[in-house]
């Protein structure tokens, strides 16, 4: 197909320069060779698409966008072997909750505006990449989406990755109501990415050779305290995950979603990967497992808080579980109603984790419970050389648990787990802070979380 837009675009060109198009050399060509227009007035859909066409039938090449605003009122592909480059050498960053008042709008930069799909999440994708395509350096913005409004106006996925090899670099993706469909494909890499999606973030399935997520930050820059991020925080979803083989996720965050990551199941899978320094801040839900492969998703490094929500809980693992996830040198704190609940026939490991700030009501502090930090309901469930900061209930084991190892852990006050299951339990060498006059005074007078929980007993 660019071969034959090709031949188009080049005899178009040669009328009006007299020269002949298919003479560049370079590799390179710029949108505004082939009409773009960048001050937001006009449809730059079939500008953008001749001059990536024209790329193809090179053999590949790099398509260049110049600073301005360019409207969309159509959708574009990026050919195999064909990178769409704005200015931006690293994702660019607008007004977010910390910065109110510094440049609302995004008017610098290579900016590109779609308006095409209004109303329908199913139309065809703003930017489709085939494979080795990359789009690189822009920011995204959707101009008629209104932060103001009761609900947000669905739109299509903004950028959807096929093919192999396919890359998303250093952009702002400020308010695509889906951002990423990074599904059927392999060794996709998705680097450097900022912005507020506003239903999801990024979802992945049909991966089966290594796919890679890399510094993907999910912050309110876009709009704060306004209906439609009140409606984010009843549906959305920052990541999900289905089927992916060896899926390597680094350094990821979201905030203000109604839950953080998700795990599920397709009919091709679930997921086995490797997430390293993640985290969810002010999410319902932190993480949710309602599957993940039996070789595992690994967690280390990560930082999950909730404190929002009917019941601000920060993991989740559902009854449909029955592979194996498991948490390591993670942080989780609230206020929250519990840390973590697990059920399923799974098996859910906690090490080397801290937990702290459970035991509030709908993330009230001035109002707490005696739930615990885990509540276990079902499946096998590991909890070893952790450190519980609250002298409160730490672990409670419900009847369809049926295998726990609770050892090791460190509990400010006394330990308290709750054992009802029936299944096969080893709890011991759980170490309470000690007993007697000079611990008593000691923490009286230590300053810190540990020794102010303590002595509100």
């Amino acid at each position: 197909m660019c071969a034959i837009m090709m031949v188009v675009w080049a005899a178009a060109l040669a009328a009006q320069t007299g020269e002949d198009a298919t003479m560049n050399t370079t590799g390179v060509w710029n949108v505004m060779d082939f009409g773009a227009i960048g001050d937001a007035s006009g449809d730059n859909t079939g500008a953008f698409q001749a001059a990536l066409d024209a790329a193809c039938a090179a053999n590949g090449g790099v398509v260049t966008v110049p600073a301005g605003r360019y409207r969309f009122d159509g959708a574009m592909t990026v050919p195999s072997n064909v990178t769409l480059r704005g200015v931006f050498a690293y994702a660019p960053a607008h007004a977010g909750i910390r910065d109110d008042g510094h440049q609302q709008r995004p008017e610098f930069g290579s900016v590109l505006e779609p308006y095409g799909g209004a109303g329908d999440e199913e139309a065809e994708p703003f930017i489709t990449l085939q494979a080795n395509a990359t789009v690189q350096g822009f920011t995204v913005h959707y101009p008629a989406q209104d932060p103001r409004a009761d609900a947000p106006t669905p739109y299509p996925w903004t950028i959807r990755m096929r093919g192999n090899n396919p890359a998303v670099m250093d952009m702002q993706l400020l308010n695509p109501y889906n951002a990423i469909d990074a599904s059927e494909n392999q060794r996709a890499l998705v680097r450097n990415i900022h912005g507020q999606p506003i239903h999801i973030g990024v979802y992945v399935d049909r991966i089966y050779d290594i796919g890679r997520i890399e510094n993907v930050h999910w912050n309110p820059w876009w709009s704060y305290k306004t209906p439609v991020f009140d409606w984010q925080m009843q549906h959305g979803i920052g990541f999900i995950f289905g089927r992916t083989d060896w899926h390597y996720v680094l350094n990821t965050f979201c905030f203000g979603y109604n839950v953080g990551y998700k795990f599920i199941e397709t009919k091709d899978g679930a997921t086995n990967g490797n997430f390293l320094g993640i985290g969810a801040d002010d999410c319902h839900t932190a993480l949710l497992a309602e599957q993940t492969a039996p070789m595992g998703v690994l967690i280390t490094n990560g930082e999950f808080v909730s404190f929002n929500g009917p019941d601000p809980t920060m993991i989740r693992v559902e009854k449909t579980h029955t592979g194996t996830i498991r948490f390591s040198n993670c942080a989780f704190w609230g206020p929250s109603n519990r840390n973590a609940v697990v059920d399923g026939h799974g098996t859910v490991g906690f090490s080397d984790c801290t937990f702290m700030q459970w035991g509030h009501r709908r993330g009230d502090r001035k109002q707490e419970t005696d739930t615990p930090s885990i509540e276990a309901l079902g499946g096998s469930i590991l909890v070893r050389g952790c450190e519980f900061l609250e002298d409160k209930p730490q672990i409670r084991l419900g009847r369809g648990v049926e295998r726990a190892i609770i050892t090791e852990n460190l509990i400010a006050g006394k330990v308290c787990i709750e054992n009802k299951a029936r299944g096969r339990t080893i709890i011991k060498d759980n170490a309470a802070t000690p007993k007697g006059k000079h611990w008593r005074e000691h923490h009286q007078g230590a300053p810190g979380f540990r020794s102010q929980s303590i002595r509100k007993k």
